[in-house]
């Protein structure tokens, strides 16, 4: 099973609201290119540079999330069942506490297309395919969850699981 494909539902919801505001923004950046390029010579017309730049931008990220989007699993974490027995699954939050230094930290496990969309104060979100995610995935409160990562080796205990 690709987990790299998996998406909470607020995460899918939230996706769908980026494409529509990038969809409201297009308008908005085009008819300033227009204007941009009134302005006479475009090679050193600073003005239409910029608003080409944003155009490629919004039609970069627009062309990738649509075409994204129909390939992704929407999953429901609250539809699944007797998930306190699963451990650290898709989409919950768990407390974990950094051995190295003891600091707790508040993770939420979710889909890698939904990380630029997920902004909790106090939360951090992990991709279920990052090494804090993989690595999480599936543990038990009590357990020890070893990080691999390019920054070095963590072991993160699992306090609770929400």
């Amino acid at each position: 099973m690709d987990l790299s494909l998996f998406i909470t539902k607020a995460g899918m919801e939230k996706l769908q609201k980026r494409i529509n505001e990038l969809l409201s923004e297009r308008p908005e950046v085009i008819k300033a290119v227009a204007i941009a390029r009134e302005h006479g010579d475009l090679s050193e017309n600073a003005e239409y540079k910029a608003a080409r730049e944003r155009q490629r931008g919004i039609d970069s990220e627009l062309d990738h999330l649509r075409r994204r989007a129909p390939q992704l699993k929407v999953v429901d974490p609250s539809q699944i069942p007797d998930h306190a027995k699963l451990g650290v699954y898709f989409g919950s939050y768990c407390v974990a506490q950094d051995l190295s230094d003891g600091k707790a930290e508040t993770y939420q496990v979710v889909g890698a297309e939904e990380l630029n969309f997920t902004f909790e104060e106090g939360v951090q979100a992990v991709s279920i395919v990052s090494p804090i995610g993989k690595a999480l995935y599936q543990k038990k409160p009590g357990e020890i969850a070893i990080v691999e990562a390019p920054r070095g080796r963590r072991q993160l205990k699992i306090i609770e699981i929400k």
